[in-house]
């Protein structure tokens, strides 16, 4: 690594985090007695660039780390890049850059680098996954279903669900991790998620979906992660009533994982595309009110339930009535 620059790539702060705390650690396997220096890219300057790169008194090499390039300032930008360009033999230096406007220099530093790691979002779709490779990296396997539970306990949070992991390793005594062990650690949460609030409140069950909404928010579940889920439902079902009709989909096509393919598809059964679209325009405008348009955020969830529920029994065919006897 020394001689060379290393580029941590990718918004996934997290991710990002812990990609520059295995490259220090990969650097300063090679050398350790070299000096780490770390500086935000905010705070950069051209005489602290200056001084990360040369050698320390005491040490003949320097690990530099610059944390966050993508706030770096305009005069300390082209300095970076020269320095990446040629990095003396004793320094290893190490960048990561979350992206965004300063794409550029991304570019330039990616080009010059010669290892780019990448930290990309991770999909809400993506997180079972996600949770399956960090329980694989603990010595131990977890089915899907509770890989999912895990993230509708804990949520989107890539470093929650990393610490959640870690914590259900080293407690569990069996080679898998099962659902049951998932909700009795976290039952605080995993009993009333937003995915449980939204598969009620898809399914018509009002009363069941306001009752868990308002113990899902006493608990600390945000707002926006009820709308996500009610979001991402939506679309699901409305995938799935798309395809359909020309074959059996699959759960590639739905954007869904296998197992709730079942559930995908008897909740599709019951809804109209004229009413999903209807409910899609409905979560997206509460979305819109939690996040500041309206004054009681906890209300507006509540208005959407009901809304929801109607948009579902608009899409019901009414019964015809049985005929009666012929008049005489």
């Amino acid at each position: 690594m020394f001689g060379h620059v290393t580029l941590v790539s990718g918004p996934e702060r997290f991710l990002a985090e812990r990609a520059v705390s295995r490259l220090i650690a990969e650097a300063q396997g090679e050398d350790p007695t070299a000096a780490l220096t770390t500086a935000s890219g905010a705070d950069l300057t051209p005489g602290l660039l200056d001084q990360m790169a040369g050698t320390d008194l005491f040490s003949s090499a320097t690990i530099a780390c610059v944390i966050g390039a993508e706030k770096l300032p305009k005069d300390v930008e082209p300095r970076l890049i020269r320095l990446a360009g040629d990095v003396p033999v004793t320094t290893a230096l190490i960048v990561s850059h979350a992206g965004g406007n300063q794409g550029k220099t991304l570019a330039t530093l990616s080009s010059l680098a010669v290892r780019v790691v990448e930290c990309p979002t991770i999909k809400p779709k993506d997180l079972p996954r996600f949770v399956a490779q960090e329980v694989r990296a603990g010595g131990k396997t977890i089915r899907p279903e509770a890989a999912q539970s895990l993230v509708d306990a804990v949520g989107q949070d890539t470093r929650s669900l990393a610490a959640a992991v870690s914590q259900l390793v080293a407690d569990t005594d069996t080679d898998s991790i099962p659902i049951g062990v998932v909700t009795r650690y976290f039952a605080g949460r995993a009993t009333v998620t937003a995915y449980a609030v939204s598969d009620d409140a898809l399914a018509g069950r009002v009363g069941e979906a306001i009752l868990k909404l308002r113990w899902a928010l006493s608990t600390g579940v945000a707002h926006v992660l009820i709308t996500s889920a009610l979001a991402a439902s939506l679309r699901q079902m409305g995938n799935y009533l798309t395809v359909s009709r020309r074959h059996v989909p699959s759960a590639a096509e739905i954007g869904a994982p296998p197992w709730k393919m079942e559930t995908i598809a008897a909740g599709a059964s019951a809804w109209s595309d004229r009413a999903i679209a209807g409910a899609i325009r409905a979560v997206s405008q509460a979305d819109a009110q939690i996040k500041g348009a309206a004054q009681d955020p906890d209300f507006a969830l509540e208005h959407l339930i009901i809304r929801l529920a109607a948009l579902r029994r608009s899409s019901q065919r009414p019964r015809e009535a049985a005929p009666g006897p012929p008049e005489n």
